[in-house]
């Protein structure tokens, strides 16, 4: 894990041990006065890497010097650091270069404190003055080339009391701002592996996060889905005390009471936002960023996804790879804006339990479906629409620039095209863009009339307002023409003058104007000719009116380009004080976008509309993999049905390796979850109750940090989900109880289903080879036995990857090897062992002759049962 705090970075200083010398282990007064400033400032700037302008480079010394240099590649030198010192760590980078280099540092996780001059060295006595002018962090940056644009960039902050937490995130791009609090430590750790943050604070009296995050009683293992290097910041906890937090919220959103926020008593996430405010506020001195007033959300409103389940089924990313090509969210999006796709992967990774907004969902992409050319024309439409949520914090911010505020005026203009195409249409999602905000309206008339069709990037070099739109600027504009058609006019009227053809009037940055004549015509020039400047074969002069015109011409171009960026600066703030709509349509936008990929998916793929209830039943007909279909060629993928909760809540699925069973869990998670986030379905029909959680136990791997094998990394999976699934639970296993010896695993695998089947009642897919468990079938009457089937021909078996009721007897391992590749002769020897080994297995009779006959035939009908079951008097 990284963290912000630099003291505890390692230092790797080659050879020179006299650079080893940190900041904070050296008398201030051995330093030399800039070494003594660079050291002051860096105390008050703990957590960041601290770059000092230093003429051209922006330098970093000690420790920080040993870090840039390893993350950068750059080489370490040493400077002096004064009397009795030695060399001290130094390490830069060229001023031209500096946002590049800041990129590379925020995206492996720092931060960054930039201090530049803010005097002129010409006019400083002794050492220049500098200040700390902008700090870039992973959670706090602003800048396009910064952030990814389909995703959000939160920054976190964590507030732990017991087993209490309180959470509050915010993206400053976007301007979402939220808060939440629970009661359970182990629910903390899944919903940061949502949010994925790019930096999460903590007081710094809290327990040691590197622990803090992971669930469990020991502590040892950190979720998988969390990435493995996320950026912590430790801050003071007076940042986070109860009145210091609620008065920030109160300041910032101007407010006598937090209740209309929903934080009045949700203490904990109070806490959070407040030093998440105040870290805000420190980050930005120079900027305002325009959050959204904060809003408080809860868990149990949403489907619940522990970090197993996320990586298993491999919403955002594969778990193997970890790329996006061969994930959930690959397969379903069809967004056009940014917007749309930050949004889809929000629903994707927060699915709802309300039935009432799932529906709603469901009846815009049904209402898209019905209506072709409305989905065209939106389509087209969306296409011109930038990203307003972004566009909107960077005019809020005060670092937007022409091109900004020109994407704007373009995708006001198409707001009004939008709303024209949801004319006549029902679903609330689409009336929401019925009517465009009279203020942005305006807004869009005033930028373009204002702004050229392409401004350029520089703010202070002119060519950004269109003439008509200041009478001032015009004026200025024509006077500027003129003097420049003088400078213009100059060269001919001094050939005429002189009598010398090849005379020349040139420019340059460094000289300005100047007459050029070839040093053999330089004889019997004007009087009023004074040489500039000789060089090999040509001599250069200027005139006192041509140096007055040219002083005059550069006044008048400063002026010009001053007003017009007066004139950008009022433009711009007009759209940050319309942040706040801008952002809502935004949302309404993107809502759209989301909607219209997910109608296009359901069209093209095949999939219907699941009907959704309350009760416990999920039915599929003919449900297919969303992703795996769309890897294969078109008809090549087998679909096949699911049933649970109404005659069998546990379904036992048997069968080969490599016969799909892995996929088949997969498969019905991921059409449980399509439905809740309002989403149509890869099936020909669908009934399904609402879920509260999914939960996959899909493979397993080891965890050699922290000295887990596969076998506990999956007993603590397993022991997750036994402690927290209910009977409105969807639990979904794979190959429990084969990581130890046979009959531990057999033993485990039983108990864990029985358990689910009887105690629990959660309706679970349990794939196994332990063939042994289609016996809970003929024990329990709400366990099913279901199988892959396979063809058997004389030298091979052909997997149907079709899942039929039944239990399958046999695995066929050693098949499975031989198409992997395993030389003949292993797999004709593995054959021998096989044939001996069924010879002379007692498993399976040993098994049936120690449960008694009284109990092959009892069921869990009566709660009596259930509760003889559970507390282990019904032996079998």
């Amino acid at each position: 894990m990284k963290t912000n705090d630099t003291h505890e970075l390692p230092l790797r200083l080659g050879r020179n041990p006299g650079l080893q010398i940190r900041h904070d282990e050296i008398d201030r007064q051995q330093l030399t006065p800039m070494l003594q400033h660079y050291a002051d400032i860096k105390d008050q700037h703990p957590h960041t890497l601290l770059l000092y302008r230093v003429g051209d480079f922006y330098e970093t010394f000690f420790q920080d010097a040993c870090t840039i240099a390893r993350e950068l590649e750059l080489v370490l030198t040493g400077k002096e650091g004064g009397k009795d010192v030695g060399r001290v760590a130094m390490a830069g980078v060229p001023h031209h270069a500096l946002e590049r280099y800041c990129r590379s540092l925020v995206e492996k996780g720092y931060a960054i404190a930039i201090c530049d001059q803010v005097e002129d060295p010409a006019q400083a006595q002794g050492l220049v003055k500098r200040e700390v002018t902008r700090v870039f962090t992973p959670g706090t940056v602003l800048d396009a080339e910064m952030l990814q644009p389909r995703r959000n960039n939160f920054l976190a902050a964590v507030v732990i009391a017991g087993t209490h937490w309180g959470l509050a995130y915010a993206d400053v791009s976007t301007g979402e701002f939220r808060a939440s609090q629970g009661s359970d430590r182990d629910q903390l750790a899944p919903e940061l592996t949502r949010l994925q943050p790019s930096e999460i604070l903590f007081p710094s009296d809290a327990p040691d996060p590197n622990r803090l995050l992971r669930p469990g009683e020991g502590g040892d293992i950190l979720p998988q889905g969390l990435p493995s290097q996320f950026c912590y910041t430790l801050r003071s906890p007076a940042d986070f005390s109860q009145s210091e937090a609620r008065q920030r919220l109160l300041q910032t959103f101007k407010l006598r009471s937090l209740e209309g926020l929903g934080c009045e008593t949700l203490h904990l996430a109070t806490r959070a936002a407040g030093g998440l405010l105040t870290y805000l506020e420190e980050t930005h001195r120079e900027q305002t960023i325009p959050l959204q007033p904060l809003s408080t959300y809860h868990l149990s409103h949403y489907l619940f996804l522990d970090s197993s389940t996320r990586r298993n089924l491999e919403l955002t990313q594969t778990s193997r790879e970890g790329s996006y090509h061969g994930s959930l969210l690959w397969a379903i999006d069809r967004t056009v804006t940014a917007m749309g796709g930050r949004l889809l992967r929000r629903w994707l990774l927060q699915p709802l339990l309300d039935l009432g907004e799932i529906q709603a969902r469901q009846g815009a992409i049904q209402e898209l479906m019905d209506q072709p050319q409305l989905r065209q024309v939106l389509n087209r439409h969306l296409q011109n629409v930038y990203d307003l949520e972004r566009l909107a914090g960077r005019a809020g911010s005060g670092s937007a620039n022409a091109r900004d505020l020109a994407a704007l005026r373009d995708s006001f203009r198409t707001l009004l095209d939008l709303s024209t195409a949801v004319v006549g249409t029902t679903s609330p999602f689409f009336q929401t863009l019925a009517t465009v905000p009279p203020a942005l309206d305006h807004l869009g008339e005033r930028l373009y009339a204002a702004l050229v069709e392409s401004p350029p990037m520089a703010l202070m070099e002119g060519g950004m307002i269109r003439p008509g739109a200041s009478p001032e600027l015009d004026q200025q504009r024509q006077q500027l023409e003129q003097d420049q058609q003088w400078f213009l006019n100059l060269e001919t009227q001094e050939r005429q003058r002189t009598g010398i053809s090849t005379l020349k009037v040139g420019f340059t940055k460094v000289a300005g104007y100047y007459i050029s004549v070839s040093r053999a015509k330089a004889q019997n020039l004007p009087e009023d000719y004074l040489r500039k400047q000789t060089l090999t074969n040509e001599e250069r002069y200027i005139t006192t009116e041509l140096k007055e015109r040219e002083a005059r011409l550069f006044s008048a171009q400063t002026a010009l380009y001053q007003l017009e960026y007066e004139i950008f600066l009022e433009l711009r703030q007009q759209v940050a004080e319309q942040a706040s709509v801008i952002r809502e349509v935004a949302a309404a936008v993107a809502a759209v976008d989301v909607l219209l990929g997910l109608a296009e998916v359901a069209i093209y793929q095949g999939y219907v509309c699941p009907a959704l209830s309350e009760d416990r039943q999920i039915h599929v007909h003919q449900g297919r993999h969303p992703v795996v279909e769309q890897s294969l060629p078109v008809g090549f993928f087998v679909p096949n049905d699911t049933h649970l909760g109404g005659l069998a809540d546990l379904m036992i699925l048997t069968g080969p390796n490599a016969s799909g069973k892995s996929c088949y869990l997969r498969q019905v998670g991921l059409i449980q979850l399509l439905a809740q986030m309002g989403s149509f379905v890869p099936a020909q029909g669908a009934q399904m109750a609402l879920c509260d959680r999914i939960f996959t136990r899909v493979g397993a791997v080891d965890d050699l940090a922290t000295g887990q094998s596969t076998f506990m990394v999956e007993m603590n999976e397993t022991a997750n989900i036994l402690n927290h699934a209910s009977d409105r639970s969807l639990v979904l296993l794979d190959e429990i109880g084969r990581g130890t010896a046979t009959f531990d695993g057999l033993a485990i695998a039983w108990a864990v289903a029985e358990y689910l089947a009887v105690t629990l009642r959660a309706r679970t897919i349990f794939a196994t080879h332990y063939h042994e468990l289609n016996e809970l079938a003929m024990i329990l009457t709400n366990v099913a036995n279901y199988q892959v089937v396979v063809k058997e021909l004389p030298d091979e078996i052909i997997f149907l990857h079709q899942v039929q009721p039944g239990g399958a007897d046999r695995s066929y391992g050693i098949e499975a090897g031989r198409l992997a590749g395993l030389p003949a002769e292993v797999i004709q020897r593995a054959r021998q062992v096989m044939a001996q080994i069924e010879k002379h297995s007692k498993i399976a009779v040993g098994l049936r002759k120690s449960t008694p006959k009284s109990t092959i035939n009892a069921t869990v009908d009566s709660p009596a049962d259930s509760s003889k079951i559970a507390q282990g008097e019904l032996n079998f």
